[in-house]
């Protein structure tokens, strides 16, 4: 099953693998809920997502196929090759990320490497998974957060609303709330509760001046 906002890009890649032996496009979609209507409905062995698509992103997705289609195997293909979108997608639960401009073989081999249970990158991709483990653990317990997301994020762990941290920061009520659904989506987690209860596992919205 794919999933692309971009018509051309959809049709095109569906009529890619739709040639290759071995792999049949089962349904296509072009916004993340169509996507896991489409997964519900056919159960394919994978679902090749792009990352930025209406009404439900491909992070938040991947997240929902994890939890209610788990035999469905998730490859992303997306134009993102940044650490953010990487670490993001396999926290959600993908077990592929490839780049858009992969060659034809890479894209095919990746799928059925997915569909047999096994994890695999782009050859940019995997340079960035292996120095990320191959550095020192990081001291940050969010690394994937911006300087600015770890600032509310800490505002958030100590309670307070999205009015009162734009007030508190001088910036407007949508700049936060943007921030905060960003945080939520880099963190894995599914609404604000969930959130602050890591925040605070990991020593955020204490008052400075105390222990």
């Amino acid at each position: 099953m794919l999933a692309d906002d971009h018509p051309v890009v959809r049709a095109g890649l569906a009529a890619l693998l739709s040639s290759l032996p071995g792999i049949e496009v089962v349904g296509v979609a072009a916004t993340g809920r169509e996507a896991i209507r489409e997964v519900v409905t056919t159960r394919p062995d994978v679902a090749v997502l792009d990352l930025q698509m209406p009404d439900l992103d491909g992070f938040a997705a991947t997240r929902e196929l994890t939890r209610s289609a788990p035999e469905v195997a998730v490859l992303v293909l997306t134009m993102f090759e940044d650490d953010d979108s990487v670490f993001a997608a396999m926290r959600a639960g993908a077990r592929g990320y490839l780049v858009k401009g992969a060659e034809q073989e890479e894209i095919a081999r990746a799928i059925r490497a997915v569909a047999a249970g096994e994890a695999i990158f782009g050859p940019g991709v995997a340079r960035r998974v292996l120095t990320f483990f191959a550095a020192p653990p990081p001291t940050d317990p969010f690394p994937e957060l911006t300087t600015r997301e770890r600032e509310i994020l800490d505002l958030l762990a100590a309670g307070l609303s999205n009015p009162a941290i734009a007030t508190r920061l001088d910036l407007a009520p949508k700049t936060v709330a943007n921030n905060v659904s960003t945080i939520f989506t880099k963190l894995g987690t599914a609404d604000r509760s969930t959130a602050i209860i890591q925040a605070r596992n990991a020593g955020l919205g204490v008052p400075k001046d105390r222990t």
